[in-house]
């Protein structure tokens, strides 16, 4: 051996430790991974399927280990995109005039102003106002409004529809109408000035709502007895979700101009409404069940 050896192994014995090699110790045993690592997809039971055939909800959607299936995952994001696209649609210059509304405007400059301040789009614009002064009729029953809202889309979509009915409606219980106008860039209370500038009893605004998952065509309605700038929300009745998966525009119609009538003959709206004399006024009938809407098909073949 080396000098330079020597040195080493007599550093190693005065350490305790002679042999420069470690101590043997058995390996661990590493069990084999899982076949799977997650659960697989629960089937949606009988009762859920059933269930499904009567609602729009989303019912027995399955699941993947502690998360939602890649098909149920792609229906939500779909139906988000159909609300984002609802959202930021804007209502045409000209569609009003086109379709036979008298083109009203909000104070709101831009629909980003108008995302950002619903305080403006609750009073007409200077020239709108003066427009309204002078093609509107006044002293009618009812004042209807069309308006964009939180979804132009379905202002656009079913909005001339609902319009039509509920006028006819109206007429058909002895209500005159005013005269047909359609306001952008709209938000409820909007109404108010509106009704009260045509001296109308009940005033009525048809507007987009805000979209839902998958629901971007939805309408809702808000009432209001001897409106002026000032009333509240309690001074108010609506009904919402109207469209073809929900109420459909001529159902809605009757309802809402029964609602009217009641108003008128009662004097009053919102809160100090008695709606169970509205309620006998309004047949209820069967209903099918509704379907929600697949916007999204997985491709279930093989590769």
């Amino acid at each position: 051996m080396s000098a330079t050896r020597d040195l080493m192994c007599a550093l190693r014995a005065r350490l305790g430790a002679s042999d420069p090699a470690p101590p043997r110790v058995p390996m661990p045993v590493v069990p084999a991974p899982p076949a799977r690592v997650y659960a697989s997809r629960r089937e949606p039971l009988r009762g859920d399927a059933e269930a499904a055939r009567h609602t729009t909800a989303l019912l027995g959607i399955g699941h993947v280990g502690t998360r939602y299936a890649t098909d149920v995952v792609l229906q939500f994001q779909a139906e988000l995109a159909v609300a984002h696209e609802a959202v930021a649609a804007e209502l045409p210059d000209g569609w009003a005039g086109d379709h036979g509304f008298v083109p009203l405007v909000s104070r709101v400059a831009s629909h980003r102003e108008f995302l950002l301040r619903p305080d403006l789009g609750r009073r007409l614009a200077p020239d709108s106002l003066q427009r309204l002064r002078d093609r509107a009729e006044r002293g009618k029953d009812v004042q209807i409004i069309l308006a964009d809202g939180l979804s132009a889309t379905a202002c656009m979509g079913s909005g001339p529809a609902l319009y039509e009915a509920l006028a006819a409606a109206c007429q058909r219980r002895g209500l005159s109408v005013g005269t047909a106008v359609c306001a952008r860039f709209a938000r409820v209370w909007l109404e108010d000035e509106i009704g009260q500038e045509v001296g109308a009893k009940v005033a009525v605004i048809l507007l987009g709502e805000r979209p839902g998952l998958g629901t971007g065509d939805g309408l809702s309605a808000y009432l209001v007895h001897g409106p002026q700038v000032g009333k509240t929300d309690g001074d108010r009745n609506m009904m919402s979700n109207i469209h073809a998966r929900g109420t459909p525009p001529v159902e809605a119609a009757d309802r809402l101009a029964a609602l009217a009538r009641a108003m008128i003959e009662q004097g009053t709206s919102g809160v100090a409404l008695d709606l169970a004399r509205v309620a006998a006024e309004i047949e209820r009938g069967y209903r099918a069940p509704q379907v929600r809407q697949r916007l999204v098909e997985r491709d279930r073949k093989e590769p």
